[in-house]
């Protein structure tokens, strides 16, 4: 089954990496935003299968952009997988309290990833 997965992250070379790995390891319908704001808005009108969030990001961050999807009735049920460099033992606590699906720490392998994310989501 082909899912459509939302790419949220401000550095254009992660996105399109990211992108490319997840359509031609699994086939799957790749959306993009550079913004958090961009991404609430895509998530709300796409409603993609997943989210990929980068959770450093200027204006708001990926923890507040998961805190606004899950406020919304349209977006509370799409599941969200962090991406973080910041993987120090009080971000990983603060991370496993939140409801996401799962925590991808930066730099992941591109290879693997696509499985990573089937895994998560199956």
């Amino acid at each position: 089954m082909t899912k459509r997965i939302l790419i949220i992250d401000d550095e254009p070379d992660i996105r399109e990496a990211t992108q490319v790995c997840l359509e031609i390891a699994k086939g799957w319908e790749v959306l993009t935003a550079g913004s958090s704001s961009e991404g609430l808005a895509k998530a709300v009108t796409e409603q993609p299968d997943a989210v990929l969030l980068d959770v450093m990001m200027p204006d708001m961050d990926g923890l507040m952009t998961f805190e606004q999807m899950q406020a919304n009735p349209a977006t509370r049920h799409i599941p969200v997988i962090l991406l973080t460099a910041k993987a120090q033992p009080a971000d990983q606590r603060r991370y496993t309290q939140l409801e996401v699906a799962a925590v991808i720490t930066k730099p992941y392998d591109p290879l693997t990833l696509a499985d990573q994310i089937a895994e998560i989501l199956d």
